[in-house]
């Protein structure tokens, strides 16, 4: 087993999810529920994070095939939108990949709490595109090398800490300063952004090794 790569999936999920940054989300989203209703909402979150992010490693390659389309492509195009996704990050601005738009976001208001356990925290916020993308491109790479252990660990690791994070939001939001806040996003937001050139580069070196 290769520690490296199960880190490597644990700081992609960390990075793109960033649970520090969502804690104030998380709070604004549960505002004037109970701590019983809080708890609720987190567990329905992590089921939701948990599923999406099996379900995009195991079947995404097969989803990518129905379309005739290969892990390379996918790996370039998807490393594109992580880029997208952590310039946004650095520039302190919310990435639209992943967030509700003002439209969708409407009718909150109106909206029983347990309900956005799943939209909009689970997604799009926590699984939204770059997790999407993520999952599919690490999950292949899990299992081309023997890695899958490797992936679970990194990813068992990361909703441990996803779980800790919200459970526990209420005491750290009294804590966690929007200066910290901002600190965080531009960090995981570098650490992102070389994630997504890896990301790129694979697939280029790939497609003109294969041309060679």
């Amino acid at each position: 087993m290769d520690i490296g790569f199960a880190i490597k999936v644990f700081t992609a999920l960390f990075a793109i999810m960033n649970p520090i940054a969502n804690i104030p989300v998380f709070l604004s989203l549960t505002s004037g529920a109970s701590d019983a209703a809080r708890r609720r909402i987190a567990l329905t979150a992590i089921l939701g994070v948990t599923v999406g992010c099996i379900i995009s490693a195991v079947a995404g390659q097969a989803i990518l095939h129905v379309f005739g389309l290969g892990i390379d492509d996918f790996r370039l195009a998807g490393g594109l939108l992580i880029l997208l996704i952590a310039l946004s990050m650095v520039h302190g601005s919310p990435s639209s990949q992943h967030a509700s738009t003002p439209a969708e976001n409407g009718d909150l208001a109106d909206r029983n709490a347990e309900d956005m356990a799943v939209y909009p925290l689970t997604i799009p916020l926590l699984v939204g595109p770059g997790t999407i993308t993520s999952m599919i491109i690490l999950g292949h790479e899990a299992a081309v090398s023997g890695q899958a252990i490797a992936f679970g660990i990194g990813l068992g690791a990361f909703l441990l800490l996803l779980s800790a994070g919200l459970f526990a939001a209420p005491l750290i939001g009294h804590y966690l300063s929007a200066k910290a806040t901002a600190i965080t996003q531009r960090l995981m937001g570098m650490i992102l952004a070389a994630i997504a050139m890896q990301m790129m580069l694979a697939s280029l070196q790939h497609v003109f090794m294969s041309r060679s």
